[in-house]
Formats: C-alpha cells, sequence, structure tokens
C-alpha cells in the first residue's frame, strides 16, 4: 500500500481495528453457529471509539475520512466479515452527514440545518455510544429512485410508514435511518427513526446462508414519529450521491476484501500447520490453488486501492468505471478465493465449526448485496463505452 493512501492517521485507525481482531475471531464461530448478533463486539467498538471513526476530532471523532474506513473495514472483515458488514450500516450515515454532505450541500439554509442536525448525530455516537443503522433495501430499491416508504410532516417533524427488509442491526440499533420521501415531494430524505418509538416493530426470524451475525430482519414502521432534529443531510442531497458521490455505494466490498484475507489466513495455516499438516506446503497442486488465491486477492485490492486513491466528489465516467469494476472484482473474488481454498484443503475444511466454511458462505452473499451488486454493477459495466454518458448510467 502507498504512504500516499496509509497516511500516519489513517494507520493508527487501521491499527485501532486491528487490535479488536483476535477478539472478533474467537467469538465469530459461535455468532455464525447460532445467527446472534455480536453485542461484545460491538462493545469493543464502543470502548475503541471506532463509532466516531468518520466524525471529526473537533466533535469527540477519530476525525477519519471515506480511505480511513474503507482500510478499517477491510481490516475488520479480516476476523468477523459479518461484524464488519453491520459496521457499515452504522458508519454509513456519519459520512452521508459528514465528508459526503460537506461536498455536496452548499445552500446557506441547508447548511445552517445539516450543521445544527449532525451536532446531535455526533454527540449521540461520541458521548451516549448510540448505534445507527441505515436500512435501505424495500422490495425494490437501491441507488435508483422509487422508495416506497413515506413520511408525512406533523408538528415537529414527521411520521413515516413503511417496511425495510434486510434491515442490518434491526434488534440491536438505537436509530434506524431510513430512505423516505413526502408526498408530492420527489426528494429522497433520510430520517433517523428512534428504535424505541411507537409504531417501529421488527418482523420475522434470521437464518441465512451467511452472514448470520447481521441479524438483518424486516423493520416495520407504521406512522412512526422521527424528530425534526434527526433529518440528518438536507431532502435532496442523498438523490446527489447517486450521480456525485457513487463511491458510497461501494462500501460494503471493503468488508469482502477483508474476508478475502480472511481466508487466505486460513489457508496459509492449513498448509504451514505443524503435525499433520506438515508437507502440504509441498504439494504442486495445493501451491497452484494458492498461487491462483493470492492472484484473485492481488487484483481485487490493487483495483479497490486505486480507486481508493481517486475518491472524491463529481468522478468522471472512466472513474465510475474503475469504482464498479471494483465492486465486481472483490465481490465474486471473494466468493471465488473460498471455493478454490476449500479445494486446497480438502474434506475437512467443510466440516463445521471450520472456519473456511464459515467464509465460503460469508462469501456467497457479497454478489446479491444491493445497491451496487454484481448484477447491477454488471449492467451498468455493459453499457458503458457503447452509448455515451448518460445513456449508459
Amino acid at each position: 500500500m502507498s504512504d500516499a493512501l496509509l497516511t500516519p492517521e489513517r494507520r493508527a485507525i487501521v491499527e485501532r481495528a486491528a487490535r479488536l481482531g483476535p477478539s472478533f475471531l474467537a467469538r465469530s464461530a459461535d455468532h455464525d453457529r447460532e445467527a446472534s448478533f455480536p453485542t461484545a463486539n460491538w462493545a469493543d467498538l464502543t470502548d475503541a471509539g471506532l463509532l466516531g471513526i468518520c466524525i471529526p476530532e473537533s466533535a469527540g471523532g477519530l476525525g477519519g475520512d471515506f480511505v480511513a474506513y474503507a482500510l478499517a473495514s477491510e481490516e475488520l472483515g479480516r476476523h468477523c466479515p459479518a461484524t464488519a458488514l453491520t459496521y457499515n450500516m452504522h458508519v454509513a450515515t456519519t459520512l452521508l452527514a459528514g465528508q459526503i454532505a460537506d461536498d455536496l450541500v452548499d445552500d446557506a439554509d441547508d447548511l445552517r440545518i445539516l450543521h445544527a442536525n449532525r451536532e446531535l448525530l455526533w454527540e449521540g455516537i461520541v458521548q451516549r455510544g448510540v448505534i445507527h443503522s441505515q436500512p435501505f433495501s424495500e422490495t425494490t430499491s437501491g441507488e435508483e429512485p422509487g422508495f416506497s416508504t413515506r413520511a408525512v410532516p406533523v408538528d415537529g417533524g414527521h411520521r413515516v410508514t413503511g417496511r425495510k427488509i434486510f434491515a442490518s442491526l434491526s434488534g440491536a440499533a438505537d436509530v434506524h435511518n431510513v430512505v423516505c420521501v413526502v408526498d408530492g415531494d420527489d426528494r429522497n430524505r433520510l430520517l433517523g427513526v428512534p428504535a424505541d418509538a411507537e409504531g417501529v416493530t421488527i418482523e420475522g426470524d434470521w437464518d441465512p446462508l451467511g452472514m448470520r451475525a447481521t441479524d438483518s430482519r424486516t423493520l416495520v414502521l407504521e406512522g412512526a414519529f422521527v424528530p425534526a432534529g434527526n433529518e440528518w443531510i438536507p431532502p435532496g442531497t442523498f438523490d446527489a450521491v447517486r450521480d456525485r458521490w457513487p463511491y458510497f455505494y461501494m462500501t460494503l466490498s471493503f468488508s469482502y476484501l477483508g474476508l478475502m484475507r480472511a481466508v487466505l489466513d486460513a489457508t496459509a495455516a492449513y498448509l504451514t500447520g505443524s503435525g499433520s499438516g506438515e508437507g502440504r506446503r509441498d504439494h504442486p497442486v495445493k501451491q497452484q490453488g494458492w498461487a491462483d488465491m493470492n492472484l484473485a486477492y492481488s487484483r481485487a485490492q490493487g483495483l479497490c486501492y486505486h480507486v481508493l486513491g481517486e475518491v472524491g466528489p463529481d468522478p468522471g465516467p472512466d472513474a465510475v468505471r474503475r469504482a464498479l469494476s471494483s465492486t465486481v472484482t472483490t465481490m465474486d473474488g471473494a466468493a471465488d478465493v473460498a471455493s478454490i481454498s476449500l479445494r486446497v484443503c480438502g474434506g475437512r475444511s467443510l466440516l463445521r465449526p471450520s472456519r473456511l466454511e464459515q467464509l465460503f458462505r460469508d462469501a456467497r452473499c457479497g454478489a446479491t448485496m444491493r445497491p451496487w451488486s454484481v448484477e447491477n454493477c454488471l449492467g451498468r459495466l455493459g453499457r458503458t463505452g457503447l452509448y455515451d454518458d448518460e445513456e449508459a448510467t
């Protein structure tokens, strides 16, 4: 990694995340088996100050930027990918209300509201350890317009009604930050629904193939009251993210880049293990598999880091293409590396609680995660260079 990317400030944040790794790894198998939320991991994140990773130091946070978050997420994903994914849902709101809003919001009235409301956001996280989630998904949603969740203006705020599927941290978050619209106003809004508000319920069970510790049940809102101060970014800012700050949509891939490293760690431990493992690393077929795994990881990491080196507002078509390509390379690469690891490490790696068996299941989930699912990314990449820029997107 270049020194330009891993500055001393970012390195300090990554090292802070790395210190939590052994504990996260030790708990990971139990949470996977039980499909239980990693509450102790979140207590560790809170104690380490990482809830405020992208909150300015002047407000009590760590002062990290988008790149610092990406590198920390990769490190956390190396130890517990499911925790890294849930962490993304918390940090996403602070990124939107912080660095991204700073780049996108310029209207004086909007800036006044932004600054006032995000002070409340930052204070809750830093002083009281408030945990945020950001459930976007509906039956049809993502980076495209068309959210069906509705907000009705009332005295002192809004009442919100709708359903969010795959709502990670559904039973753990203190605030659910939902994207919604007001009838007659096509601007998307990001409103923080208190988890204890009347009209908030969690439905269904959570028993998925992988990423089982994310607690991503369905969030149901029936006229839930949201105070005006919980509108974290000005109306319409979320719409501008798609065209002017699309890097926001690749944040999930950083956890999967960490997952790839976790697979390499577990495979290396098998190949170099003492006792019955002696001689495994000398097998030519296993060496070839190990080489293929490292090639896939290096491609994904190299492209991701290249993209991180150019992150910022208003990227050109080629930069967006690289961001889309990075997401596909990481999400598909994670599944490929996990598959090869099972072949390299043999039948016992299929037996629970094998670390590789768990990571294999976790890796299969990445390609489907919206809004930048592999399917959506390939759809856009398949038009790039064949149409003019507007038609291609």
